[in-house]
């Protein structure tokens, strides 16, 4: 499915939420507090969107981006040289990371934890693989908690989202999944406490973003 959405993904992100996406990526950069030098590990990167934004604020530290999605993945290398950014880009599974414990300042994954089989075990290895103190940074669709909001927004993502992902990707049911996938995957406190329970983190908060329609999860190894 990711495959098959691969070519237009970055325009479907742009469409479907107004550019909103990136200003939701920055905040998470900017939350991680990630500085010059630190290392970072960005899952579920899919064209490397957030493993560049990271780049830029970490410079000479180095970024890490992977997916299980090769046809996705091979999209971010030449993103990356075409704005002078050195990342490397590798295809793994964030259930069976590849990388020592305790080797990332930063582990982060964004509208992918959902797509996991076993989300708490993903986010077991997230925690494995950062150093002690290091953020563990989740970036997720959720339900607005506002009646009103919600009524709205579920209605834009079961009549509007699938048609216009369907038009730019050609593959609509890719789109439906999206919306159904969101509006079923915990959120909030609910996630909170999956996150607790998947690794011993020893803090766990959250932030709204857009009225809830994604949500920052920040948590420290």
């Amino acid at each position: 499915m990711f495959g098959g959405i691969a070519k237009g993904y970055d325009r479907a992100n742009s469409v479907l939420s107004g550019g909103i996406h990136h200003l939701w990526r920055n905040a998470l950069v900017d939350w991680s507090e990630a500085k010059p030098g630190d290392s970072i590990l960005d899952c579920a990167t899919g064209t490397g969107d957030l493993a560049l934004a990271f780049k830029k604020r970490v410079a000479r530290g180095p970024v890490i981006g992977t997916d299980f999605c090769a046809e996705m993945l091979e999209l971010a290398p030449p993103k990356a040289r075409e704005r002078g950014l050195d990342v490397r880009f590798e295809i793994a599974d964030v259930t069976q990371l590849p990388y020592p414990d305790a080797t990332f300042d930063v582990a982060s994954i964004s509208f992918g934890i959902r797509n996991v089989g076993e989300p708490e075990k993903g986010l077991r290895e997230l925690h494995r693989v950062v150093k002690p103190g290091g953020r563990v940074m989740v970036l997720e669709f959720g339900q607005p908690s506002n009646a009103l909001v919600r009524g709205a927004y579920d209605l834009y993502s079961r009549k509007v989202l699938p048609k216009l992902g369907g038009l730019v990707t050609g593959q609509r049911d890719a789109y439906e999944y999206l919306e159904k996938s969101a509006s079923h995957f915990p959120c909030r406190e609910e996630f909170v406490e999956l996150m607790k329970r998947s690794a011993p983190f020893a803090s766990v908060e959250y932030r709204s973003l857009s009225l809830g329609v994604a949500y920052l999860y920040k948590s420290v190894r």
